[in-house]
């Protein structure tokens, strides 16, 4: 009964020459659902499968997240670290910002995409937005005062694990979790250089239900905020590491999981690459990603131990609503 309710939430995706969806649910430490509709690449006719590797959007931050996580555990960092001190090339405006505040999204530094033109056709790498946030002088406001999402953040954040670990970030993302977690087909992309495995390609409706290839835009290449990609079948792996803490202590990833507290005493709701909330009296964990022609969404309550992760290949759709309508289906 509860895959044909499943089924039914996902119905947009199930039809003819629409772009796919790849859903897992995981309840109590099995899979409780796991299937994929619509294609791939719409242009060869591809289906979509479970084995399909989306591109993450910011579902990539938890990633990062941990990155820096793994570091702090090797003695390499310190949440409370300046920036200033371990990213070369960070501007002095921001000498008060610290590693925790780029985490929990309260550093006030402004977000890069502020800068970017519409009119833009060149993508952007990591370090030019290093050079972009160069081009204000100041903070939108003081560090850890307040709470304001910025992609900034991460994309730094991943220059600080390349300038710490000594490798450049696609790599230490595979040397230090995908290659021990098994995550065979998960690659931060750079293109030109990595390949993505079983590669699904974004696409944007119109009104009248056609869907064109809208696969990158000029901040698609960014890779701390947005660049991997991956299937649910390694998001499963993944899911299971956390709730497990088979990467860094239960401590960490208690830390990871907890709303920060602001300067106000106010909390945040965010914590190190998840959204943190209590619904219901029940902690909830959860992030969404959209990029150009991607739009993703991971839910966990672990009380119940549930997870239920919505990758698709289509800008829109809100997989985070489909989400919540799977989790009622699991008291």
């Amino acid at each position: 009964m509860t895959d044909s309710a499943i089924d039914a939430i996902l119905g947009q995706y199930n039809r003819p020459g629409v772009p796919g969806a790849s859903v897992i649910v995981l309840s109590r430490g099995k899979v409780a659902y796991e299937r994929a509709f619509g294609s791939s690449d719409l242009e060869t006719h591809t289906r979509a499968t479970i084995h399909t590797d989306y591109r993450l959007a910011s579902l990539t931050k938890a990633f990062t997240a941990m990155s820096i996580m793994l570091l702090v555990k090797d003695g390499k960092l310190r949440y409370d670290d300046r920036v200033i001190d371990v990213l070369p090339g960070f501007p002095a405006y921001a000498r008060d910002i610290r590693i925790r505040h780029l985490l929990t999204h309260t550093s006030g530094i402004v977000d890069y995409e502020d800068f970017v033109p519409d009119s833009q056709t060149t993508q952007l790498d990591d370090d030019d937005v290093l050079r972009l946030v160069h081009r204000t002088d100041t903070l939108n406001f003081a560090p850890g005062s307040a709470y304001h999402y910025s992609n900034s953040a991460y994309v730094l954040l991943g220059l600080i694990v390349q300038h710490a670990s000594g490798v450049p970030f696609p790599k230490f993302l595979h040397d230090r979790i995908f290659a021990p977690l098994h995550m065979d087909s998960t690659v931060a992309h750079v293109a030109g250089v990595s390949r993505v495995p079983e590669r699904a390609y974004g696409y944007t409706g119109d009104s009248a239900g056609h869907f064109s290839r809208t696969d990158q835009s000029s901040t698609s290449a960014t890779l701390g905020d947005g660049g991997i990609y991956t299937s649910v079948v390694d998001m499963e792996k993944w899911s299971n590491a956390l709730d497990h803490a088979a990467l860094v202590g239960a401590a960490a990833m208690n830390e990871a999981w907890s709303p920060t507290l602001l300067t106000t005493g106010k909390e945040s709701g965010y914590g190190y690459g998840w959204f943190v909330a209590m619904v219901n009296g029940e902690k909830q964990l959860r992030h969404h990603g959209e990029s150009t022609g991607f739009t993703n969404a991971i839910l966990k309550y672990p009380r119940r131990e549930l997870t239920i992760i919505v990758l698709t290949n289509r800008t829109g759709g809100d997989p985070w609503d489909i989400a919540d309508r799977i989790a009622a289906l699991f008291p």
